[in-house]
């Protein structure tokens, strides 16, 4: 990598005050850093010093994200060739795959970062990591058939109005990926819900109904069994069907520190908690299907390990948490079972407790405090 570095430090003064591309310090900067850590040091005070930095962090957090993307690719295949009853074998089934995959996640990282790169220049501010994951994030959980100019305009929307009018990354109050996909479900209903958007280029007299989609309609007979919803060869977005997938991403964000366990746990425990409620009402069979399907269904995993956990967006206190994350599995759960024209409640469950995390936060802390000042004022009169 030497002469990667010797090129770099070649080209920088170009880039630095009084070079001849200095507007382009961001751009430039951005790809540096990207390749390298950063050799800038602080001079005074007390500072704590880590071994990681931002663009690690989101990078680890693509890793985790790897194997969702590499059993969605190959799902994507196996479905247009069970639908069409044709011969399949792994190779050509992720080859179809990757071709419908990858252009998906190409429009979703040029729309993006061309948008982050504009605002960093015209703010004169370093481009924010941020993006390395809501990049991967957004194809993810898109339909596999969903047209690429779609995929620009939500991306455009949640790069933009979900995180560049509130300041950029670490200011947002949404989830930008939920808030693309968001964007597109009620802009363009048609291309989010219905059994035909799930199964790319799908044979005409094959179903392509998810589970949640047998569930809407009553057909309980007609649901997955839990071994298939579990290892995700079912019909669903790219990278939300596998749950298996998604625990090893799990792993990965605990083991290295940075996603949650708080908040999956609590997600968890909040969905098995409604799950079960509605087991004891069983009304109708939405609600008499066992509590923990809740979990390997739709979303819901999916965004309890890769959506909820959002350090930005997510709460930050300790006990925050726990109520954040109870509160989005117990919300997810009874919009399905409540709402029948939008089965999928984990998006706008988290979409919800993102809005509501500061005021979480915010009463958690003041409980602290009043805690504090009572045992303050106690060991004053003893």
């Amino acid at each position: 990598m030497k002469f990667l570095r010797d090129f770099l430090d070649k080209q920088k003064p170009h880039f630095v005050k009084g070079g001849r591309f200095e507007k382009l310090h961001s751009t430039f900067d951005a790809f540096e850093t990207f390749l390298f850590v950063p050799n800038r040091v602080t001079h005074t005070g007390a500072h704590i010093r880590d071994a990681i930095d931002m663009k690690r962090t989101m990078i680890i957090v693509v890793v985790a994200l790897l194997p969702a993307l590499i059993f969605g690719i190959w799902n994507v295949g196996y479905q247009h060739y069970i639908s069409h009853g044709m011969a399949y074998d792994f190779w050509p089934m992720f080859g179809y795959g990757l071709l419908k995959v990858v252009p998906i996640i190409i429009v979703s990282y040029v729309v993006g970062l061309a948008i982050e790169f504009a605002f960093a220049q015209s703010r004169h501010h370093e481009v924010n990591e941020g993006f390395l994951v809501s990049g991967m994030l957004i194809p993810l959980v898109m339909p596999p058939d969903v047209p690429l100019w779609m995929v620009a305009i939500s991306t455009a929307f949640a790069v933009i109005i979900g995180k560049e009018v509130f300041g950029g990354t670490g200011m947002n109050i949404l989830n930008p990926a939920l808030t693309a996909r968001a964007f597109l479900f009620f802009a363009y209903p048609s291309e989010m819900s219905g059994d035909l958007i799930w199964i790319s280029e799908k044979a005409d007299a094959y179903s392509g109904a998810t589970p949640l989609g047998h569930l809407l309609v009553g057909e309980v007979s007609k649901l997955p069994s839990e071994w298939a919803m579990f290892l995700g060869n079912i019909p669903g977005s790219i990278g939300e069907t596998s749950t298996l997938a998604i625990l090893i991403g799990a792993v990965v964000l605990i083991a290295t520190g940075i996603g949650s366990a708080r908040i999956m746990l609590s997600v968890v425990a909040g969905g098995l908690a409604m799950g079960l409620l509605f087991n004891l009402w069983g009304i109708n069979d939405y609600m008499n299907i066992p509590a923990h399907y809740h979990l390997i269904m739709g979303g819901f995993a999916f965004g309890t390990v890769f959506m909820a956990t959002d350090p930005v967006s997510a709460a930050q206190t300790t006990r925050g948490k726990y109520i954040y994350g109870f509160l989005i599995g117990m919300i997810a759960v009874l919009i399905r079972v409540f709402n029948p024209a939008y089965p999928e409640g984990m998006m706008l469950s988290i979409l919800l407790m993102n809005v509501f995390a500061p005021l979480i936060d915010h009463y958690v802390v003041q409980s602290n405090i009043k805690k504090r000042l009572k045992r303050a004022r106690a060991l004053v009169k003893a």
